[in-house]
């Protein structure tokens, strides 16, 4: 045999190791050159690792979970011969050829009424896979665009019939599915749920795992929640996106909130700061690198808006929707994701009254955002309906004392409140 062992490449960032995090073939099937064969992740980032030959997968180099050195063996292919011919792919039908490429369909002799939509052929049955195929971590097998297509649809890829390599859903899958709809379930009715599934903890979710649990056994935290009037800044937000949301692009709350930071740490120069807990040493930043949690079907990651105190609200709104869709889509750089100075998280319009965030150490604070709900407001006559936000600060309090943070909240709560101070250029010295 014409066997051809290839070796973890270089992912960049001088990273000498990285996680196994999923198989996207298994040993048996036939992989055409730069196919997608595994996903391996670094404690920031998930990066796909496609196929530099075609041929028959005939050995894996380690199971999920598992950490590999760069330049280690991945993966060996038979590469002699036309493999898609030969009498083993033949006996076993479950190990699925490639599929061949879909012709278009030829014209039916009574065409359809000029309404109708063109339905597709349908796909061979051999070439199919069964509901929900997954990879060793439990997620369906899928490119992050074909995830981020379902997501924007709204679509459970669990549901999908996966019809490339190991059951892999691909974007004519997801067509199909929104084309015809979900395949009908058996029974008449909801039955008993049974079944249970082991998820191993591995990759970004393993990270993610470590690095909470380590900040929450570093630092006392402590969290301040405040009220926030934002019915001024939401009138202005409105004003400001119905003139130049067409030229400029809209403008979500957290570039606001990103410029009030920018003010307030500059009265308070604590809570922008990293804290080198083994060292004593706490190192105050006056540039504001802000991180914006973003939740991601890996879990939770932090994009950093650098430099942003420098920036407009335009281009610190135009930064955050490229970061934040850089890491929803698994593009984002392991440098777009470290560096930041202070966090903020935000469950958008989920919300909630108050939540309590962890701080993303080596910081020393994070500021949550809460839903913003329409309440009742006492002005020393009457009540009114507002519009208002709870702040949610968590604060490392081995460095940063209450009375700080109380005055760093207070004046975040003022800038928000009174929107035009956000845009004054003097400060009082």
């Amino acid at each position: 045999m014409a066997e051809r062992t290839f070796k973890l490449p270089d992912i960049g960032e001088g990273i000498a190791e990285a996680e196994l995090a999923d198989w996207l073939v298994k040993v048996g099937d036939v992989v055409q050159e730069d196919d997608l064969i595994c996903e391996v992740t670094t404690d920031k980032a998930t990066v796909e690792i496609p196929a530099s030959a075609s041929g028959r997968v005939i050995w894996l180099g380690g199971a999920p979970g598992e950490t590999m050195a760069i330049g280690g063996d991945l993966i060996r292919i038979d590469v002699e011969g036309d493999v898609g011919d030969t009498p083993d792919t033949a006996a076993e039908p479950a190990k699925a050829a490639p599929p061949a490429p879909k012709p278009d369909p030829a014209p039916e002799p009574a065409a359809p009424a000029p309404s109708a939509a063109p339905r597709r052929a349908p796909r061979p049955a051999a070439a199919q896979n069964p509901l929900g195929a997954t990879g060793a971590t439990g997620r369906p097998l899928a490119a992050p665009s074909v995830r981020g297509r379902a997501r924007a649809a709204g679509i459970d890829l669990r549901r999908v019939r996966g019809t490339g390599p190991a059951g892999r859903i691909l974007h004519e899958d997801l067509e199909d599915f929104i084309a015809h709809g979900t395949p009908p379930m058996p029974g008449n009715g909801p039955g008993p749920r049974l079944a249970t599934s082991e998820h191993p903890v591995t990759g970004v979710r393993r990270a993610i795992s470590e690095r909470m649990a380590e900040a929450k056994r570093h630092i006392p935290h402590f969290s301040i929640i405040e009220e926030v009037d934002v019915e001024a800044l939401e009138e202005l937000r409105t004003r400001l996106n119905a003139r130049f949301g067409d030229t400029r692009g809209k403008l979500t709350l957290l570039p606001f909130v990103i410029r009030a930071l920018s003010e307030a740490v500059l009265d308070h120069p604590e809570v922008n700061a990293h804290f080198d807990d083994e060292a004593g040493v706490v190192t105050r930043h006056e540039a504001l690198h802000a991180g914006i949690a973003t939740q991601t079907d890996q879990g939770l990651m932090v994009p950093v808006i650098r430099h942003a105190e420098a920036a407009s609200l335009w281009d610190n709104a135009t930064e955050l929707r490229r970061l934040s869709d850089a890491a929803r889509t698994r593009r984002a750089a392991p440098k777009e994701l470290t560096g930041s100075t202070l966090t903020i998280t935000s469950l958008g319009p989920l919300g909630a009254v108050a939540t309590t965030p962890i701080i993303n150490r080596p910081e020393v604070a994070i500021v949550g955002i809460n839903k913003m709900s329409v309440r009742p407001v006492w002005n020393g006559t009457e009540f009114l309906p507002r519009r208002m936000m709870n702040l949610s600060c968590s604060f490392d309090h081995r460095v940063v004392d209450g009375w700080v943070a109380a005055e760093f909240v207070a004046k975040l709560k003022s800038l928000l409140e009174v929107p035009a101070m956000l845009f004054m250029e003097w400060r009082d010295d």
